[in-house]
């Protein structure tokens, strides 16, 4: 197969993702892997590094814009995004939190579900940029219903065919049988229950301090967590600047880092390539699936 063109988003220009781009583009993984077309090193010029402002956020915005048009279009196969600032998004009046909301509303998609994929531990966040204050009004039974319907058809195009879910209760003990919180017995059972109706093979809620170690023992494929935190963390923990950030629920393909802008040694040339190279070689593998589909079709 020919190699795909992949668009790179060097994110936020005062941050690290020019860097590591760079870095990944002389990664001989990388160019065996893609053809890389990159978007964003374009008008940035007086942005310094490791400072935030609006012109850097404009910038980054314009950039995953025009990057997602292309996929779309079907000028290039996926993108790959590097690291934005939320506060110099809003600093240049966007109203995007983070990249996944703003590809929501870039691709029309009606719902996505922002998954973090390593080689040991995959996790569904069903919630994500939120205060800890607000998880719980915005985890309603809809939400989940959508969640878990989106985790078990993207999956399989993504490699693991049958997938066994896990969910992790968002209460400690995973409520407790409501001593301890009683969102587990009214929103989160009678979605599993929902779910499995459907033939989604989904288990739980368990709790959170210990479903993921069942996850890393194979039990699951993946887990879906409550709240950013309690599915990142452990992502992180095991395999941080491996993971890969992928969004399910949109038409296109697209991944990106583990981590973020880094302003603190943005400009030094310290930055760690590791998370942009996984993304850059997953997207092209996801693309290669894909290509694979269509032709058995």
């Amino acid at each position: 197969m020919k190699r795909p063109r992949i668009a790179l988003t060097v994110g936020d220009p005062a941050g690290i993702g020019p860097e590591i781009v760079d870095k990944a583009l002389h990664d001989v993984r990388v160019q065996r892997a893609c053809e890389p077309v990159i978007y964003g090193l374009k008008n940035i010029t007086g942005i310094k590094p490791g400072i935030v402002s609006a012109a850097a956020g404009l910038a980054a915005y314009q950039a995953i814009v025009s990057a997602v048009e292309d996929t779309v279009a079907g000028r290039v196969a996926a993108v790959v995004t590097a690291p934005i600032n939320k506060l110099a998004f809003s600093q240049a009046g966007l109203p995007w939190k983070g990249h996944t909301d703003l590809l929501s509303n870039l691709t029309s998609s009606k719902q996505v579900a922002m998954m973090f994929w390593s080689d040991r531990l995959k996790v569904i966040l069903a919630t994500a940029h939120l205060p800890l204050a607000k998880v719980s009004g915005v985890l309603t039974r809809e939400l989940l219903d959508d969640i878990i319907t989106i985790a078990a058809q993207e999956l399989p195009a993504l490699g693991i065919l049958n997938p066994r879910l896990a969910m992790a209760g968002l209460n400690p003990h995973a409520g407790e049988d409501g001593v301890l919180g009683d969102e587990e017995t009214r929103i989160v059972v009678p979605a599993i229950t929902a779910a499995r109706a459907t033939g989604i093979e989904i288990s739980g809620p368990f709790p959170a301090d210990t479903v993921y170690l069942s996850a890393l023992r194979g039990d699951f494929d993946a887990v879906v967590a409550c709240y950013h935190d309690q599915g990142i963390i452990p992502v992180k923990l095991i395999a941080f600047g491996k993971a890969v950030n992928v969004t399910l629920g949109l038409p296109i393909i697209r991944t990106s880092v583990d981590h973020g802008t880094a302003f603190d040694i943005a400009g030094r040339g310290v930055a760690d390539a590791s998370s942009m190279v996984e993304a850059i070689l997953l997207a092209a593998r996801f693309v290669l699936m894909k290509s694979t589909r269509e032709n058995q079709q």
